[in-house]
């Protein structure tokens, strides 16, 4: 593991949980090479720092097509999920419930995001029982403030990169897990999307970064 990646790691208080530490060296490595395919061996910060110009959409509550567009990234929030439960602790893993609603109110704007991050966790939870009622508070806030944190990365930047759509997962991640560690009076137990989730998280930002990308030209 090279220096930067122990100083974040030592800085976060994971330097001595080994689980962590391999975690992270497989995201990392993972990251890494998707950046050389996509990018060549000697063109990874072109990839990485590259930015895109968008046209964004922000639908509006009366327009019909953000009804539509949401019910679409729902949908998507509710295959997704079956597919990653299929393997063992699948879900805890890619946290795929988050996935489209990242998307959505990137691209479509925070009310798209709002309706995908409150239908979510909802239906899935009363179609299969998953995430459990208990939990379902916790992952409609995340979700909420997922959609508000891409929605407002969008605007701010105007440009699509993953280091704008990997800003936008640390961000959402660190408030909500604050917030989650104030819900359940426990910050060891809030820290389960940074731990047992970073391959779910490296999804985030690498597939949202493409997926985004792929709509945008279409």
């Amino acid at each position: 593991m090279d220096t930067l990646s122990k100083q974040l790691l030592a800085g976060a208080g994971f330097a001595d949980n080994e689980h962590v530490r391999v975690c992270f060296r497989k995201a990392a490595s993972l990251f890494h090479r998707f950046l050389q395919r996509s990018a060549g061996a000697h063109n990874v910060p072109e990839l990485v720092f590259c930015h895109q110009s968008i046209r964004l959409h922000s639908l509006e509550y009366r327009d019909v097509r953000t009804y539509i567009i949401a019910a679409l990234f729902v949908v998507g929030n509710v295959v997704l999920p079956q597919i990653c439960h299929l393997v063992p602790g699948g879900g805890l893993t890619w946290l795929p419930i988050y996935f489209f609603t990242l998307v959505g109110a990137y691209k479509f704007g925070w009310r798209v995001g709002v309706i995908t991050a409150l239908m979510s966790p909802l239906i899935n939870s009363m179609m299969f029982g998953m995430p459990p009622v208990a939990t379902l508070p916790i992952i409609t806030m995340k979700s909420l403030i997922l959609a508000a944190t891409a929605s407002c990365f969008a605007h701010k930047f105007n440009r699509l990169s993953i280091i704008v759509i990997l800003g936008i997962v640390i961000s959402y991640q660190l408030i909500g897990t604050a917030i989650e560690a104030l819900m359940i009076n426990s910050f060891s137990a809030a820290l389960s999307d940074l731990t047992t989730g970073l391959p779910g998280l490296a999804f985030q930002v690498i597939g949202g970064y493409l997926t985004i990308r792929y709509i945008l030209n279409k």
